[in-house]
């Protein structure tokens, strides 16, 4: 009986913390600085349904899927991969939402840069 009260109780508590986590879903705008100072501005489109995350990135050259998306709270990770001059290039993003804005770290191989990505209402 003990056990199935703090089984009941730990279920109710991820809940709880559930319903108050931000839904990430939705349309958002983002830019970011290249090292040669150069400005991008582009756009993505996240689905998130429960632990997964889906979606699309929009850039410069063309749109690319969203790939091993997941949600934990408020935390997000996925990558994309593009093509660069005939080369295969993966991107991870990881980061937080913080109530219409979501910061992220965008990386690949030993580069990094930092993001903030805002709803479009």
């Amino acid at each position: 009986m003990k056990t199935r009260i703090v089984t009941l109780v730990m279920v109710l508590a991820v809940l709880v913390v559930s319903a108050f986590a931000g839904d990430v879903s939705g349309k958002w705008k983002y830019s970011f600085t290249m090292q040669n100072g150069e400005t991008r501005e582009s756009s993505m489109t996240l689905k998130a349904d429960g632990g997964k995350l889906t979606g699309t990135m929009e850039g410069r050259n063309g749109s690319v899927e969203i790939q091993e998306g997941k949600v934990d709270g408020d935390n997000v990770s996925f990558s994309v991969t593009r093509n660069f001059g005939g080369n295969e290039v993966k991107i991870n993003y990881k980061g937080a939402l913080k109530g219409d804005e979501l910061k992220l770290t965008m990386s690949f191989g030993d580069r990094e840069m930092e993001m903030t990505a805002k709803r479009v209402q």
